[in-house]
């Protein structure tokens, strides 16, 4: 049997608790105290760790984790001391009984991953701040380009793949994707199911990759009613990567 759980941390992110009979992983442990508490309550076997990219709000509660336990961490070529097992694209690790393989997603930073696993035919993708539901992570340290092709990499996994993101940015994600996409009603249908969600302290996670295929514009950077608001708005050419670059700056500001 498996589970993943959300533990939501700081102000709107979530780090993912994976459980198996085998035992638990954390992805992205940016605080430690609410883990530390399941671990000195019994509730689970820690016994490994994800990391994606090595902003603090993912990684900050790594060093207090490895205090309290001897921990297989998994995580991107960085300076992260804490991480014992580096991995690279296409790389396969097992842990508490789940095969992952590696994505390297640059862009939001040049250093990040995502976790992929096709555990029992129910895919399920853990990729930080790269892909968001309804949106995608600002681009820090990488390229436009790069964010966009990380993008379309993501896109091509099986659609009925689990998307695991780092933070609860869904409704403003969609509010923006409704100023981009207009009369998409599937959009319109989703913005209320996440209001009433957010609404009553649930989260709105995970995504599926199906739906972001039907409502998240920087997937959609071809889709006729986008491209022609980009255009319009920008006075640009159509081409889907500056098409995509437009609306992520466009976003920024938003």
């Amino acid at each position: 049997m498996l589970t993943v759980e959300p533990i939501k941390a700081y102000d709107d992110n979530y780090i993912w608790l994976i459980t198996t009979n085998e035992g638990s992983l954390v992805v992205d442990p940016g605080e430690s105290n609410k883990i530390i508490e399941l671990i000195d309550s019994n509730k689970i076997n820690l016994r490994g760790v994800l990391i994606t990219h090595h902003h603090y709000d993912h990684t900050n509660g790594l060093l207090d984790l490895i205090k309290k336990k001897d921990l297989e961490v998994y995580g991107p070529n960085n300076n992260i001391q804490e991480i014992n097992n580096r991995v690279i694209e296409l790389d396969k690790i097992t842990i508490i009984g789940i095969e992952f393989e590696v994505i390297e997603i640059p862009g939001h930073t040049l250093d990040h991953i995502a976790f992929y696993s096709f555990n029992n035919g129910e895919p399920m993708l853990f990729c930080g701040d790269t892909l968001f539901a309804g949106g995608c992570g600002r681009v820090f340290e990488g390229t436009y380009n790069q964010m966009f092709d990380s993008l379309k990499k993501i896109s091509s996994y099986p659609q009925e793949t689990k998307v695991y993101c780092g933070h609860e940015y869904t409704l403003s994600n969609l509010k923006f994707a409704l100023e981009v996409d207009t009369n998409n009603h599937e959009l319109e249908n989703e913005f209320n199911n996440v209001k009433s969600l957010i609404a009553s302290n649930t989260p709105s996670l995970p995504t599926t990759l199906q739906k972001e295929l039907k409502i998240n514009p920087f997937l959609r950077c071809n889709h006729s009613t986008i491209k022609n608001k980009v255009i319009k708005k920008f006075d640009m050419v159509d081409d889907e990567l500056e098409i995509f670059t437009a609306l992520r700056k466009w976003k920024d500001n938003f």
